[in-house]
C-alpha cells in the first residue's frame, strides 16, 4: 500500500528533496530551482502524486506536447521527476520509481551559433575602454571568449582564483567540479588594465573578493543576470546586426578551437563537460569546415 503524503506535508517533502539535491547530489541553485518548478507543475496536474500510473504519465506527456514545450524542456522535466521519484522511493513514500522506464524524447539537432572573427572584433570594440565600466565590460567579453567558461562561472570567480603569472583561472563548474582554464595575451592586457585602476574606481576603495563587480558597496560579484544584461547591451551597441545570446561566446570558443585543429578531448576538459557527447555537438560545425577543405584540396574532388 502506498503511504500518502498530506498536502501540508508536501512543501516539507520538497524542501527535504532540495536539501538532498544540494548536499548529496551537488546540484546548482539554478538546477534545484528548475527542478522545483517542474515538480510543482506535475503535482498541480496530479494532486495525488504518490499513486500515479503509466496512463497518468502518458496523459501528462500529451499535456506537455500540446503546450508546445520543446523536447529539451520535456527531457528536463522528466529528469527532474525521475530524480524526485527515486528520492520518494528511497524514503519509502512510493512503491516504485515509475519514471525510471519513461524514455526521454529525442533531442532536436540544433547546432550552436558561433561568431566569426570579424563579428567578435566588432563586439569587443563596442565598450569604451577609456572608462572603468567600459574596461570591465570588455574584460567580460574577453574572458568568456578566451576561456569558454559559462556566465555563471565568470560570476563566481574570485581574485584569489586567478594565477596571473601562469595566465590560468580556477573555475568551479557544474556539480562543484573544479577545473583550470587558460587565457592569452589579449585577455591578459585588458585584465591587467582592469585590476590596475578600473576595479578600484568601481569599488570606491571598498573590499570585495570577486573579480567582476558592479559600481557601489556590494560585497558580492555581479549576478549572472547582470552580466547577461551587460553582454546584451554591448551587442546592441555594436555594429553587428545579429541576435546573440551570451552563451554564443562559449560556442565560439569551442568551435574556433576545433576548427584550428584542437583535440576534442582537450576542448571537453576546457569546457568542463562531464561527457564527450555534450562536446560532440561542436564537431558538426567543424565537419563542415573539413568537408570544405576536402573538396578544395582533393585532386578528384575539386571542381574543375
Amino acid at each position: 500500500h502506498l503511504m500518502e503524503v498530506k498536502k501540508d506535508n508536501m512543501d516539507k517533502e520538497l524542501q527535504k528533496f532540495e536539501r538532498y539535491l544540494k548536499t548529496e547530489r551537488n546540484y546548482s541553485e539554478y538546477t534545484i530551482k528548475n527542478y522545483r518548478i517542474d515538480i510543482l507543475e506535475f503535482i498541480n496536474y496530479y494532486k495525488n502524486y504518490t499513486s500515479i500510473t503509466y496512463k497518468d504519465i502518458k496523459g501528462y506527456l500529451s499535456y506537455l506536447y500540446n503546450n508546445k514545450y520543446k523536447n529539451s524542456t520535456i527531457s528536463r522535466k522528466i529528469s527532474a521527476l525521475r530524480t524526485f521519484y527515486s528520492y520518494l522511493y528511497e524514503q519509502k513514500l512510493v512503491d516504485k520509481n515509475i519514471f525510471k522506464s519513461i524514455s526521454l524524447p529525442k533531442k532536436e539537432k540544433k547546432l550552436p551559433k558561433y561568431l566569426n572573427i570579424c563579428d567578435l572584433e566588432c563586439i569587443f570594440n563596442a565598450p569604451d575602454i577609456n572608462t572603468p565600466i567600459g574596461i570591465r565590460n570588455r574584460l567580460i567579453l574577453e574572458l568568456l571568449y578566451a576561456t569558454g567558461m559559462r556566465v555563471s562561472e565568470l560570476s563566481s570567480i574570485k581574485i584569489k582564483d586567478i594565477d596571473l603569472s601562469n595566465k590560468t583561472i580556477r573555475i568551479i563548474g557544474k556539480g562543484s567540479k573544479e577545473r583550470i582554464v587558460c587565457y592569452g595575451s589579449e585577455c591578459e592586457k585588458i585584465l591587467n588594465l582592469y585590476l590596475k585602476d578600473s576595479r578600484k574606481i568601481l569599488l570606491n576603495n571598498k573590499n570585495n573578493d570577486y573579480l567582476i563587480i558592479g559600481k557601489g558597496k556590494s560585497k558580492k560579484g555581479l549576478s549572472v543576470r547582470s552580466i547577461e544584461k551587460i553582454i546584451d547591451e554591448v551587442i546592441t551597441t555594436s555594429a553587428i546586426n545579429k541576435k546573440i545570446s551570451p552563451h554564443v561566446l562559449r560556442h565560439t570558443f569551442a568551435t574556433h578551437l576545433l576548427n584550428e585543429g584542437c583535440d576534442i578531448l582537450i576542448v571537453k576538459e576546457l569546457l568542463g563537460h562531464s561527457s564527450l557527447d555534450t562536446t560532440g555537438i561542436y564537431t558538426h560545425i567543424s565537419n563542415e569546415k573539413l568537408r570544405k577543405v576536402y573538396l578544395e584540396s582533393h585532386p578528384r574532388a575539386k571542381n574543375h
